[in-house]
């Protein structure tokens, strides 16, 4: 599920925010967007997502041009910085919670959301409050949970901010190897360049 991006550009009214911007991001493989804060990289991932429109340029998903596509019906699934889980649902039901939206038959789910979460190691956890989780513990469930779907196309935006240096580095490396297992095609955006060089296959400089 391959996505081109040739000669994307964005504006807030006179303001330039992403100027003539082209990559490829090959089927199965994760690039990463690496650039300073303020340079327009969340901005990026939402011109993909459907969030804003661009006032240039295309974005070809798999084939399709997504221009005309709503945000809902594009399969990307997105990897916050906050995370955004929902603090009143256990993990297990954060992690299903795409697929009961999309009416997916119960035993399917309940095979797949387990399945995610002993892929990211926490299959004990599964009926623990997700406010009694670790900054790891949580980025760990908001990436099960947008991998649930199986959607075509993941967008991760900053994933491991905010976690202290031994532990974001062990999580890059696994977030590398969930990436490959699943064979998830995948953009990073990231400030950290040696963040991108442990999960990315390439590295492209926005600037």
């Amino acid at each position: 599920m391959s996505l081109t991006i040739t000669n994307v550009s964005f504006s807030y009214g006179e303001r330039s925010i992403l100027t003539g911007v082209s990559l490829e991001v090959p089927t199965g493989t994760t690039t990463a967007v690496v650039a300073p804060s303020g340079s327009g990289k969340s901005t990026l991932l939402r011109v993909i997502a459907g969030l804003l429109t661009p006032s240039t340029g295309s974005i070809i998903l798999d084939g399709k041009e997504l221009s005309q596509v709503p945000t809902h019906l594009r399969s990307i699934g997105v990897v916050f910085q906050d995370n955004q889980l929902f603090p009143h649902l256990n993990v297990y039901d954060n992690v299903i919670f795409g697929l009961r939206m999309a009416k997916t038959d119960k035993t399917i789910a309940d095979r797949r959301c387990h399945e995610l979460l002993e892929l990211v190691g926490l299959d004990q956890a599964a009926k623990q409050s997700v406010s009694t989780l670790s900054g790891g513990e949580s980025k760990r469930v908001a990436l099960a949970r947008a991998l649930a779907p199986s959607p075509k196309f993941l967008l991760l935006d900053e994933p491991l901010t905010g976690l202290d240096h031994e532990l974001h580095d062990r999580l890059a490396h696994d977030l590398r190897q969930i990436l490959h297992t699943t064979s998830t095609t995948a953009l990073l955006v990231t400030h950290f360049l040696p963040e991108a060089e442990i999960i990315s296959d390439s590295i492209h400089h926005l600037h």
